[in-house]
């Protein structure tokens, strides 16, 4: 990993990447999110200030546990003028998230020990199908995956009267 001299106190976007390990894409991705900021030089060259080195690391950590980017800004932006977040921080903002990973992982957990039985089906018509009809929802009032759109009145007078059978519509995604 290149070095930079404690002198250098601002960094070019390619030095924010090797020291980071975060593309030069990814940089000007996270920048235009409003993750990170720079300045810009009479020549229109980012510079970022060193402390950015942090927040990169901050907001790749957080990705990597499944954090999206919109709630990763939300925590920055709560810091006292937009400071680099510091152990503390990281500390209050992950057990802020931990509910919302663990329900995640239940999710996640409940679809790959049903999964089998989905592909096993194929169709996804399972009365009980936990990707279809999750948790069930619909089961009370009819089963399988499919719901049928509920006629109405008028359209039923306006087939009748034209004679015409019209197929009934079914909501995208089912079989």
């Amino acid at each position: 990993m290149p070095q930079i001299p404690e002198k250098i106190h601002e960094l070019t976007v390619g030095q924010l990447s090797a020291r980071s390990g975060a593309a030069v894409s990814a940089l000007h991705f996270y920048e235009s999110k409003g993750l990170i900021g720079s300045r810009r030089t009479a020549g229109n060259q980012r510079r970022y200030s060193r402390d950015t080195l942090r927040r990169v690391a901050f907001v790749r950590a957080a990705q990597r546990v499944g954090i999206p980017l919109a709630t990763i800004r939300d925590a920055l932006a709560e810091l006292p003028e937009g400071r680099t977040p510091t152990r503390e921080d990281w500390a209050h903002l992950s057990e802020a998230w931990r509910s919302e990973l663990d329900e995640r992982i239940k999710q996640l957990s409940r679809l790959r020990d049903h999964l089998t039985d989905c592909i096993g089906c194929g169709c996804l018509s399972l009365e009980t199908c936990v990707l279809s009809n999750p948790d069930d929802v619909f089961g009370e009032e009819q089963s399988g995956s499919r719901l049928m759109v509920e006629r109405r009145p008028a359209a039923k007078q306006q087939r009748k009267h034209s004679g015409k059978h019209q197929r009934e519509r079914e909501p995208e995604g089912s079989c």
